[in-house]
């Protein structure tokens, strides 16, 4: 609206269904049929005093829901960048633009429209999450051979130097791969941000509370998994949850939750206290066809948005690479994606700090557009 020279004016956006807008067609414009956008500019009463309001009234944008749905389909676009352009289409109208009056005003409308989705993707690349590499797999690889190399510390600076902002380790019950001595070390060189992920055991619990990491992620824990197969249950032990956020707050320690992309789940991570929510995004990653993915896709992003108006701060991150990460990093809410797999076997060809810069490149390029 800035853009336009508008922004002291209101519009009114209004999503609805194909029936309803196959109607206000009908009714206004004698054609029988839905379309996928319609606009209604304001028109100003004859009573003076409407003058005195700051803000002015521009007109309604109209929108089949519906529509928009099966265009985002066909296009194989996420349905927010959909809508982003309908409602880009339905303002131009609003303003005068009209690309049924001749070929000339529809290439001026569509260079109008790209001008303002362009430009609303570089305001938004300010804003866009940043990468926390974890090293977990590191510590894998020594474990298996039960000596003291690759150092997961060591990778950790390697990866901070080639542009990541965060370093994430999973110190479990079984100190599979990361050992105390790493997280110990990682807290006195770690640079940007040190994210402890780790279950609700109480010997866990006291370790994190000693050694005051920047954030805690709390994370379901099975002896027998290979890797955290899926979200916490809050909903089920809101108390146990609960108490250990008390304990973190105490100590200044922000906590993380790391959840399914389920509205309930976000709503009892609110209730429970945390200050992120970490939303799972293996179900995304692990999908098989494009359809799937797509549907995956928009229960992580309503998720995301769900959370952010909770008051939630939001990370993803599980089973992201190079192929699928850019959708989830330009969903407006996320602040930061976890990657560590990808990132580590991409290493292995490429090396460790060409791995995390190409990562780094699709994190901060993210977008639909």
């Amino acid at each position: 609206m800035q853009s336009c020279d508008i922004d002291t004016h209101q519009v009114n956006i209004v999503l609805t269904t194909d029936e309803e807008i196959r109607d206000l067609n009908f009714r206004f414009r004698k054609i029988d049929a839905a379309t996928n956008v319609l606009s209604f500019p304001f028109e100003e009463p004859d009573d003076s005093s409407v003058h005195l309001f700051s803000q002015k009234e521009l007109g309604d944008i109209v929108i089949s829901f519906d529509r928009a749905v099966q265009e985002s389909q066909t296009y194989n676009q996420p349905l927010q960048q959909r809508l982003n352009w309908l409602i880009v289409h339905g303002l131009l109208h609003l303003i005068g633009y009209d690309h049924e009056r001749s070929e000339k005003d529809a290439e001026i409308m569509l260079k109008k429209e790209h001008d303002l989705l362009n430009e609303y993707k570089n305001q938004r690349s300010v804003l866009m999450p940043h990468l926390a590499v974890n090293v977990d797999h590191v510590a894998t690889i020594r474990e298996a051979r039960g000596i003291n190399e690759p150092d997961p510390v060591t990778a950790a600076a390697i990866c901070e130097l080639a542009g990541a902002q965060g370093i994430v380790v999973h110190l479990r019950e079984d100190r599979r791969h990361i050992q105390d001595r790493d997280v110990k070390i990682l807290r006195e060189t770690v640079k940007t941000k040190l994210n402890l992920e780790m279950g609700a055991a109480q010997e866990i619990i006291e370790f994190a509370l000693d050694l005051k990491p920047d954030m805690v992620t709390l994370v379901p824990e099975k002896r027998k998994e290979l890797t955290t197969e899926g979200g916490l249950n809050i909903v089920s032990q809101k108390k146990k949850i609960a108490r250990t956020i008390g304990k973190m707050t105490k100590a200044n320690i922000p906590v993380s939750l790391f959840i399914d992309p389920d509205l309930k789940q976000i709503k009892a991570a609110a209730d429970v206290g945390a200050t992120f929510v970490e939303i799972h995004t293996g179900a995304y990653a692990d999908a098989t066809n494009e359809s799937l993915q797509f549907d995956e896709f928009e229960l992580i992003r309503t998720a995301a948005e769900e959370a952010h108006l909770l008051g939630l701060r939001v990370n993803a991150g599980h089973g992201l690479g190079y192929t699928n990460t850019a959708a989830i990093a330009a969903i407006d809410p996320i602040e930061e994606l976890s990657i560590g797999h990808a990132i580590i076997s991409r290493s292995v060809f490429s090396g460790l700090e060409q791995a995390v810069r190409d990562m780094c490149e699709i994190v901060e390029s993210g977008s639909f557009y």
